[in-house]
């Protein structure tokens, strides 16, 4: 089925009651022996897209679910504008906590319509029928999906039914609108799409909104703000330039996306906080970089470096590591190179808008402003 592209509408806000603030403080959540959320504490200002970003069995999944009123936390308090939803002995159901949910199965009903299903939440809205069945309208147009209004759920493709998903959501006049990896049963074209109408339709909208996903690129581009989670503990909060440029771990580091990761030795500094290094593979080629934390004489080094930090140049090119092209693949807007610049070290997904053939040889230019150096920490199955 063809997906329709948002109209012209979608850039007018939508009438919704005042954005919801979010704090939650020391939050812990068991599951038998296993701990998911371990001591968390977040505040999100109203208004805010924040996006809890992690792998599998970080704990973002039980986190939103925890915001939901779904799981009960084991201990700690969440507060929505202010109010207690979880505190001691308090629990909040769901229903009370004056938000909406976009579930990533979609969980559309579906003996009702799309109209019927985007209704909904109006049920028990003080709104007239007139004006419930004027904001159904204006949100199917919103969201592209106007002519469907009559279809059944099963009627629709993937990226149609999280359309009704969101309208749905919108709909329910809350301040805080939850997400949970909405894009992540779609194909890539729809979840592009998809991507971008659900930033601009929240924001329109006016509403908080919190957002799970294990992708790094759809965090960035979605949120005002990004928490990243491992192992149950929220590891750092920024936006998406400064989780980008100032990693607060080589865990960040690394699930935020590297182009290498190598083993180096400290030769000096260069400013506060700049300093040269070496590569045990290219011992007379030293590097510049930057450290996010202190370092201190005899820690084991790493050097992190981000894909924007990476230059190829031809072989005749008269500074810069010499490496191997291993693999090219064509992207659209130019290409990515796989290239090896150690016996057993690469760096991967290197962009150049020149195509540099497999097994050609080149030089290998690094930007200091994006690599980092940093403490080791032990990687788990392998370099991300």
């Amino acid at each position: 089925m063809t997906t329709h592209p948002m109209t012209s509408a979608a850039t007018h806000a939508v009438t919704t009651p005042t954005a919801s603030a979010v704090a939650v403080t020391a939050l812990r959540k068991e599951f038998g022996e296993k701990v998911a959320l371990d001591d968390v504490s977040l505040e999100v200002e109203a208004g805010t897209f924040l996006v809890l970003l992690g792998p599998s069995g970080s704990g973002k999944t039980t986190l939103l679910r925890c915001l939901a009123g779904i799981e009960r936390p084991s201990a700690g308090r969440i507060t929505i504008d202010g109010r207690p939803v979880v505190d001691g002995r308090t629990f909040v159901p769901p229903e009370r906590r004056d938000l909406a949910m976009v579930f990533q199965d979609y969980a559309l009903w579906p003996h009702l319509t799309v109209a019927k299903n985007v209704a909904f939440p109006l049920a028990t809205s003080s709104r007239g029928r007139d004006e419930r069945a004027h904001r159904v309208s204006d949100l199917l147009e919103r969201v592209g999906i106007a002519h469907l209004a009559d279809r059944f759920p099963n009627e629709l493709s993937g990226g149609e039914q999280q359309r009704v998903a969101l309208a749905r959501a919108l709909a329910a006049d809350v301040g805080l609108v939850l997400f949970d990896e909405p894009l992540s049963n779609l194909d890539a074209d729809r979840r592009e799409l998809l991507r971008i109408e659900i930033a601009t339709l929240t924001r329109a909208a006016g509403v908080t909104a919190v957002y799970i996903t294990h992708d790094q690129s759809e965090a960035f581009a979605l949120a005002d703000r990004v928490g990243v989670l491992n192992h149950g503990r929220l590891v750092q909060v920024g936006t998406p330039e400064e989780i980008y440029r100032q990693p607060a771990s080589a865990f960040v580091a690394r699930f935020t996306g590297l182009a290498g990761d190598f083993p180096v030795e400290l030769v000096e500094a260069d400013g506060d906080d700049r300093f040269r290094v070496t590569l045990p593979f290219a011992p007379d080629h030293p590097v510049g970089a930057h450290a996010v934390a202190p370092l201190a004489p005899g820690d084991e080094l790493r050097l992190f470096v981000r894909g924007a930090a990476v230059a190829l140049h031809p072989a005749t090119h008269d500074a810069g590591l010499p490496g191997l092209v291993r693999d090219v693949a064509f992207t659209g807007r130019g290409y990515e190179h796989v290239v090896d610049v150690g016996a057993e070290e690469a760096l991967t997904k290197v962009f150049s808008t020149h195509r540099y053939d497999r097994l050609s040889t080149v030089r290998v230019t690094l930007d200091p402003a994006a690599c980092f150096v940093m403490r080791a920490q032990a990687r788990k199955g392998g370099r991300p």
